[in-house]
């Protein structure tokens, strides 16, 4: 089955750290540019990080910028979003979404992906 698969979250405190993995399985996700959202209950869905398929152009929300960090894992078929300095503010549902680029493109997605997953819930309390 071709999908992409998020993992990683969980309840962590304010200023804590999590990493979530984006998945891909039955496709080569080094052709893949990738985008992480977030989405928190009554709210609009938040672009929070993008990467290119060769991995060297990155993107951030102003509310990521210096927080969170993308990567990719080509060896695992995986995009990571490193989350540190969380605030209660982060607690969403994570997705990412993968759109087909070109290999070694630096290109970064628009509005349309490929694959979506189902997300991971991300809850910063004390």
């Amino acid at each position: 089955q071709l999908q992409v698969v998020e993992s990683g979250g969980g309840l962590v405190e304010p200023g804590g750290s999590l990493r979530l993995s984006c998945s891909a399985s039955g496709f080569n996700l080094e052709i893949y540019a990738v985008s992480w959202f977030r989405q928190a209950p009554g709210k609009e869905r938040e672009r929070v990080a993008q990467i290119s398929a060769s991995g060297y152009r990155t993107n951030y929300a102003d509310s990521a910028r210096g927080r969170f960090t993308i990567s990719r894992g080509n060896a695992e078929n995986t995009v990571y979003l490193q989350l540190n300095s969380l605030k209660p503010e982060d607690t969403a549902v994570y997705y990412c979404a993968a759109r087909a680029l070109g290999y070694l493109s630096d290109y970064l997605p628009g509005e349309e992906y490929d694959y979506w997953g189902q997300g991971t819930q991300v809850t910063v309390s004390s």
